[in-house]
């Protein structure tokens, strides 16, 4: 909670403006972008990072942080210490001009192996023996303290999640832990709804069944269809991309979710085909950027996953998969869905990112950025393993990275073109053999003010505000 930290130096390097909301082509390197500024053409982005005298956060300069949560050391509104591990987030209008920031705490197994797991706070726990869960952060106007406070616990794995148009967070499992599995004492791999707003609303917290029991990693809602869309991230087999349609006559909103029965509504995998109509067996097999598959969507046959895990239901030639499908926003009329990285496991090209775009109206998918492989992860300007990921008010996606190396915030302009936004500081390793947590949970406030995103290991919530028009 500390006041934000302004960067600032005496000449500023030429910058491209901000693209249009969400158009989002091939990516060029940094170095490559380096190398226009020193030939005195305008490059992309809002200039070099700058050193943080506190070893925290790199960042541009015009551009300021502050840290909101720090695990173990800030508390909750009960008294407890901040959990750790934070993960995706979601923001909506609070009272009085605050923002409630909704956030994941991807904590699993057991209780016992984490030092600050979620406090299990009354009427808001599922499983007693879990470690995750979420809590609400609420930030007022003005720069003044913020407040903390369990959203739900005794969840697993709470990885990424997404927001809904009737303003609250779906929060995801990454697990498919049973009970009596790993110490758990009910089933695990589900999505749970958090109300920011109202907490009586999530009393007695019960999984979103219809949706499947599986690694969830994001989900977003259609707006327009109310369909909803869902990642997983898994291996051996890759996980898949998901659509669930709601029953006849179902109506969206607050709570309605949750008090659907576990058949409820259809939910089907992905399949894809490229332009000659032949199946696509997984997303590493496209090597360009501006590849375009047809959809066509697979019911799910068992979607409680009784007997086999959903993604190991499908025979060979049925669905489509891809490696660590992980963030998804809805933005554009679409959801762009991120996919890692590939190596050995996936049967295409070898790749160190895809964000691809789902659209539903042509029933599409677009590869609209592709990270290649082979560069030293530590060298500048380096980008690989996207993970959360968001659309920007300003222009562009937002990138959180979950590779090796470095860890950074960067953005994806319209003219394919990426730039560094943040980059991690604080050194969780050696001079010799640095390590860094990844960036997670980024989200814009409501009004597109403010970033807010945060580094997983320390755990640290960061709020970050800047010239975004330039």
């Amino acid at each position: 909670m500390n006041p934000p930290r302004p960067f600032s130096r005496r000449s500023f390097v030429g910058r491209s403006g901000v693209a249009l909301l969400g158009s989002v082509g091939v990516l060029a390197s940094a170095p490559g972008a380096l190398a226009c500024e020193r030939a005195g053409v305008r490059a992309p982005g809002y200039g070099p990072l700058l050193a943080d005298p506190e070893g925290l956060i790199s960042l541009p300069d015009g551009f300021a942080y502050r840290v909101l949560t720090r695990a173990g050391h800030t508390t909750l509104t009960t008294g407890e210490p901040t959990p750790s591990h934070h993960d995706g987030a979601g923001a909506f209008e609070g009272p009085e001009g605050s923002v409630l920031l909704v956030v994941n705490h991807e904590l699993g197994g057991p209780r016992s192996d984490w030092r600050h797991p979620v406090p299990l706070a009354e009427g808001l726990v599922y499983d007693p023996a879990a470690s995750g869960g979420c809590t609400v952060v609420r930030i007022p106007p003005g720069g003044g303290p913020v407040t903390e406070w369990v959203g739900i616990a005794g969840t697993s794995t709470n990885c990424a999640g997404g927001t809904t148009p009737w303003g609250t967070w779906l929060t995801c499992e990454e697990t498919a832990d049973r009970a009596g599995e790993n110490g758990m004492t009910a089933d695990h791999g589900y999505v749970f709804e958090v109300d920011p707003h109202d907490l009586a609303a999530g009393r007695d917290p019960r999984p979103i069944k219809a949706l499947g029991r599986f690694e969830h990693e994001a989900v977003v809602v259609d707006p327009a269809q109310g369909h909803l869309y869902l990642t997983e991230d898994a291996s051996d087999p890759n996980g898949l991309f998901y659509r669930w349609t709601p029953p006849p006559g179902f109506v969206h909103g607050h709570g309605a979710l949750r008090g659907l029965p576990g058949d409820a509504g259809t939910l089907q995998a992905l399949r894809c085909a490229d332009a000659d109509g032949r199946f696509v067996d997984d997303l590493s097999r496209a090597t360009e950027t501006g590849t375009v598959y047809d959809v066509t969507w697979v019911d799910v046959p068992e979607r409680d996953a009784g007997d086999a895990a959903i993604r190991e239901q499908f025979g060979e030639g049925r669905v489509t998969r891809g490696r660590k499908l992980e963030g998804m926003w809805w933005g554009d009329e679409g959801a762009y869905v991120v996919s890692s990285y590939a190596r050995d496991e996936s049967p295409g090209d070898p790749h160190d990112g895809q964000v691809w775009l789902y659209d539903p109206k042509r029933r599409t998918f677009t590869l609209k950025v592709l990270l290649g492989t082979g560069a030293d992860p530590l060298a500048p300007g380096r980008t690989d393993g996207p993970d959360n990921i968001t659309v920007s008010p300003h222009g562009g996606l937002v990138v959180a990275e979950d590779g090796e190396g470095h860890q950074q915030l960067f953005v994806a302009d319209e003219e394919g073109r990426t730039f560094p936004l943040a980059r991690n500081e604080v050194n969780l390793g050696t001079r010799e053999r640095p390590a860094y947590g990844e960036f997670v949970g980024v989200t814009f406030s409501p009004d597109g003010t403010t970033l807010y995103a945060a580094i997983q290991d320390p755990g640290i919530l960061l709020s970050i505000t800047g010239p975004w028009h330039r």
